[in-house]
């Protein structure tokens, strides 16, 4: 068996992992690049290189700034005040549900902090304004997804570094854009079909919503840190995770935040699956893995259907499995290549196609998304036939993004 054949092995062994088991990928990830890498005649030295040291700290910068604007009630606030606007207004609910999700996601936490935070409170408003559950979940899931690749959210930030390192770096925006899009014509689409059930006037529904809480002394210095945080990154180019711990040391210093709540409430196992993944993916490209996949992927594929198909692989294996640890850092380094051997079309429009297509699947029940939604419903059957509902919809979400992209992906790739 040569190297680059067991490399391949070992990377889908890792994908199926991930769909049959509730073991961290990560952990299973890291063995086999070590043995993949031995394999192909490396050190462990040489294996240990492979360590995606950069997106290490970049994702423990942003997701403990985040832990800490959680942990003292700041995030909460903000979601609570911006879905608060349309009080009394039922039919702009679900909208500002969508933007008060995305906007929160966009600015750094990305979609399952933004779900965890604002489904319980959309929920809770949903039945005085006679709101649908369907629709709630839809807004709230596909509006956190929408801001998910942020070039400042953990799942942004695994994107846009797996592109730069197939040559497709510096469309941070365009990503975030691509992905925004979609999102929001999907959601329009359900947002169309579902409204005519929300009365026009609900009785007493605007007496019913929960006030939002009082911005208070703590977190409005949260606020400004985080602001300043996202004008250095934005503004003066500075790295990411570095102006994160900086943002983070401050507001620590400040005692605005508990830093042990805030170190235990961080996604540690997530950062274990991407990095884990990432550190055999780079072992599967140095051992020729990564080529070999592509070559029997653009059997599939014609350069005109090329980003319909890799869509819809991409949206199939993200339903089950998970969309940042595994289907992003495996699949973004075979753009270029795939590009290649299929004799045309554009990297950055496959590109965006694999992210559009494993995110749109995202908020089906078997993801986190879809699975915070539906817990967030106490009444049972309420709660099963929204699992159905979200299910159906999630899985034919790998047919739309197919459709969508390869309608658009070349589209906006040349903007």
């Amino acid at each position: 068996m040569s190297p680059a054949l067991a490399s391949l092995l070992a990377l889908l062994a890792a994908i199926v992992i991930s769909f049959a088991s509730r073991l961290n990928v990560g952990l299973v990830a890291i063995p086999l690049a070590w043995a993949v890498g031995a394999f192909g005649g490396r050190t462990p030295e040489a294996v240990l290189t492979g360590f995606p040291t950069s997106l290490f700290v970049t994702l423990a910068g942003v997701t403990l700034l985040f832990a800490l604007a959680e942990t003292n009630g700041t995030i909460g606030a903000l979601a609570a005040r911006l879905a608060a606007l349309a009080s009394g207004r039922s039919r702009l609910l679900p909208p500002l549900m969508f933007l008060a999700a995305c906007a929160i996601s966009t600015a750094g936490p990305g979609a399952i902090p933004s779900v965890a935070l604002m489904a319980p409170l959309a929920f809770a408003m949903a039945p005085a304004a006679a709101i649908p559950p369907f629709l709630t979940a839809l807004m709230v899931a596909n509006g956190a997804n929408a801001g998910n690749l942020s070039p400042l959210s953990a799942v942004g930030i695994v994107a846009n570094s797996r592109m730069a390192e197939a040559g497709l770096g510096g469309h941070e925006w365009k990503v975030w854009a691509a992905n925004f899009f979609v999102h929001a014509l999907v959601a329009a689409v359900a947002y169309a079909v579902l409204v005519r059930r929300i009365p026009l006037d609900p009785p007493g529904a605007g007496d019913r919503h929960p006030s939002p809480p009082p911005v208070d002394r703590v977190q409005r210095g949260t606020i400004v840190i985080i602001a300043g945080w996202v004008a250095a990154v934005v503004g003066l180019n500075a790295p990411i995770g570095l102006a994160a711990f900086a943002a983070a040391a401050v507001v620590i210093a400040a005692r605005l935040a508990d830093e042990r709540s805030a170190l235990r409430a961080m996604p540690w196992a997530a950062i274990i699956m991407v990095c884990g993944v990432s550190m055999l993916v780079t072992m599967a490209e140095r051992n020729g893995g990564m080529q070999l996949f592509t070559a029997l992927l653009a059997t599939l594929a014609t350069p005109s259907t090329l980003n319909g198909v890799i869509a819809f692989v991409t949206g199939a294996i993200s339903s089950a499995s998970s969309t940042s640890g595994v289907v992003l850092p495996t699949f973004l380094p075979t753009a270029p290549g795939l590009v290649q051997q299929v004799g045309g079309g554009d990297p950055l429009a496959v590109a965006l196609s694999i992210n559009v297509g494993a995110s749109l699947v995202d908020v089906s029940p078997l993801s986190t998304l879809g699975a915070i939604c539906v817990a967030a419903i106490s009444h049972p059957d309420a709660a099963r036939d929204l699992f159905r509902r979200m299910l159906i919809w999630g899985l034919s979400m790998a047919v739309v993004a197919a459709a969508l992209c390869w309608l658009l992906a070349g589209w906006f790739a040349r903007l």
